[in-house]
């Protein structure tokens, strides 16, 4: 490995002495290049070199190079200053031989790592950016190990095609691409570009040569000018007489007809290249957005008919995609915004006509998702008619229609009801979304607990509003709500009912006692939990900062006489005991020692509790009772589980 290293370091003398003769580096920077470039190359000699190291090198050798032409530059213009330099300096080794070091890094690298894509692209950008002629083989290699990576066959298409301007060479290469991967939509999509692009440059040219007139991309201005003109013409005097006109008018003639070939041309092309596509990949809703969206931007030969064919094939294929329904609703709406129509009266016949294709949406496909899609349209056009209190208020209608439609026709989900009840309570009506959330939880969606969370909080939300202090009436019904849905559901579903209930029974005695009752009951039905969210922990913390540590002890020793109490309370209050253990509390070590005694009892086997345990006692305990502590933990772990120190003798 060493010869090998040596010899490769040898070819490279006559480049380094080139550079220091040249005065771009200092003789202790060559030799700083030197031990940089030895390093680099006993790593790639290893017996499995890594991706890095050669990325590492190749990144060395980049910066190493940028330096080398910034000291070149800066030499030449220190030679231009002194009047000295006359002529163009010939390049020599030192010119060549870093682009060609760093080629060499890269195929040893695509070679050794055949499969990574990334890989090569990195290679051929830096052969594209370098103007290198290895480039074309490069190509052929990566096409051979990569046959079916779509991005590799637009890569060389569009390399021949901009780079070699070499058409009938790119198109090959597509036509490959898309026999190799016939399901890809980008390679589609980009055949397209392709075909039509060079259409346009010939349409350019003979513009250029002054044959034709016009592109093939479509100017929404130019064409709304020549409507304006059109309906206009009485304004404008003609300046020609009659007879001129009629030659003008012959020779536009002629330049029509001329236009119109290409104009057909790229209509056919676009016809058989969009049949091959949905015979490929039929199943494609984005490849027909995607050619809908190029036929839209240029001018072709029938576009109105192939316009609807297309329109009529994607109805044909995707009515029972809620996603297409929604495409085409939004779609009449951009078809107002693209086309300039900006006033009041057109913005409301587009929105009109998209309503309709969602109405029509609601009874083809009667889904959740539909009448999602729906309402979310119309939050879209809320957001922008902000200002305009009219319109917003006829838009709020009609989304409450679209929910009671929904409900009607019993597509409401979960999220769908939670949104439509949220929506009242956006717009201020509180009674309204009090009686939804009572209809709805009393229906299929009772044992929806997000539901019930939503109902509860705005029957709290309508009490706070109707006075400042509930009545006791407003106060029991609400606890009789979360009673109904507490005592059926589970704590891990209910944590965000359970702590909205302690939130607001802190202040009411009688009700809280009860809730505690009500945890204590689901604690020893459902079992404590070891991790996530503890009921009894919550409970615990929620008394503590409100009445104090006394009666926290209390409620936790409740807690913890339960069968399965869980090891997330046991940690809770030990933290709890250890606090008040640090600022002097003896009570509080003596019940913090019990507790880990109680908990050790269960979880004798959790090394992090054996390890606080023991950090408890060496902070606030002796040195022998920290001794006992660690002995114990030993002798019940089997000493290899033992991951603290031992004890200072």
């Amino acid at each position: 490995m060493a010869d090998v290293v040596q010899y490769r370091l040898e070819r490279m003398v006559d480049e380094l002495d080139d550079l220091e003769r040249r005065g771009l580096f200092t003789r202790r920077e060559i030799a700083e290049i030197v031990k940089q470039r030895r390093k680099f190359e006993y790593r790639l000699k290893r017996p499995s070199p890594l991706k890095q190291d050669y990325i590492a090198y190749i990144d060395y050798e980049t910066q190493l190079d940028s330096l080398r032409q910034l000291r070149k530059k800066a030499a030449t213009r220190e030679l231009v200053r002194q009047g000295k330099k006359k002529t163009k300096t010939r390049k020599s080794v030192s010119d060549f031989a870093p682009v060609s070091r760093i080629m060499e890094i890269y195929r040893l690298a695509v070679m050794r790592y055949k499969g990574d894509v990334e890989l090569w692209f990195r290679y051929l950008e830096f052969c594209r950016q370098r103007k290198n002629g290895r480039m074309k083989k490069v190509l052929a290699q990566v096409i051979r190990f990569h046959p079916k990576v779509p991005g590799v066959w637009i890569y060389a298409a569009a390399w021949e095609f901009d780079h070699n301007l070499n058409v009938a060479a790119a198109r090959a290469l597509m036509q490959s691409g898309l026999r190799m991967c016939p399901n890809s939509e980008d390679l589609w999509v980009e055949y397209l570009r392709m075909e039509l692009t060079y259409l346009n440059k010939l349409k350019t040219r003979k513009v250029a040569l002054g044959e034709d007139k016009g592109t093939l991309v479509r100017d929404h201005k130019d064409a709304d000018e020549k409507q304006w003109k059109e309906e206009n013409k009485d304004l404008f005097m003609s300046l020609d007489d009659e007879e001129k006109g009629n030659d003008d008018h012959g020779s536009d003639e002629e330049l029509e007809k001329k236009l119109d070939l290409f104009l057909e041309h790229a209509s056919g092309v676009l016809k058989t290249i969009y049949k091959g596509a949905i015979e490929a990949i039929p199943s494609s809703f984005g490849l027909r957005k995607q050619f809908l969206e190029i036929l839209e931007a240029i001018e072709v030969a029938d576009s109105e008919e192939l316009h609807e064919e297309i329109l009529t094939d994607m109805k044909r294929d995707f009515s029972a995609d809620p996603e297409y329904w929604d495409w085409l609703g939004r779609l009449e709406m951009s078809d107002a915004s693209s086309s300039g129509k900006k006033n009041e009266d057109a913005m409301l016949s587009q929105l009109q006509k998209a309503v309709q294709v969602y109405e029509e949406a609601t009874k083809t496909v009667p889904s959740a998702m539909m009448f999602n899609l729906y309402i979310k349209f119309f939050m879209d056009v809320i957001a922008s008619k902000r200002g305009d209190m009219e319109a917003y208020s006829s838009y709020v209608s009609h989304i409450l229609k679209v929910y009671e439609k929904a409900e009607t026709m019993e597509c409401l989900t979960e999220e769908l009801a939670c949104q439509y009840i949220s929506f009242y309570t956006q717009i201020g009506r509180l009674e309204e979304a009090k009686k939804v959330a009572e209809k709805l939880c009393s229906g299929k969606l009772s044992d929806s607990v997000q539901l019930w969370l939503l109902r509860i909080s705005v029957e709290i939300r309508c009490v706070s509003k109707n006075s400042l202090s509930p009545s006791k009436a407003d106060t029991s019904s609400i606890f009789e709500l979360l009673k109904t849905v507490l005592t059926k559901t589970s704590i891990s579903e209910a944590e965000s009912l359970w702590m909205m209930a302690l939130k607001f029974f802190a202040n009411q005695k009688k009700y809280f006692e009860k809730l505690i009752e009500f945890s204590l009951i689901s604690v020893a039905k459902y079992g404590g939990r070891d991790n996530g969210f503890s009921l009894s922990s919550a409970v615990v913390n929620f008394i503590l900062h409100k009445d104090g540590l006394q009666h926290a002890r209390e409620v936790y020793k409740r807690f913890l006489a339960l069968p399965h109490p869980g090891l997330a309370l046991y940690r809770n209050c030990i933290e709890l005991e250890s606090n008040f253990a640090s600022l002097g509390d003896e009570d509080s070590l003596v019940n913090g020692r019990k507790l880990y005694e109680a908990a050790l009892a269960t979880y004798d086997q959790d090394t992090s509790l054996w390890k606080d345990y023991y950090s408890l006692e060496t902070k606030l305990g002796t040195s022998e009772s920290a001794a006992a502590v660690y002995w114990r933990a030993r002798k019940t772990l089997k000493d290899s589980a033992v991951v603290f120190s031992s004890p200072d003798r």
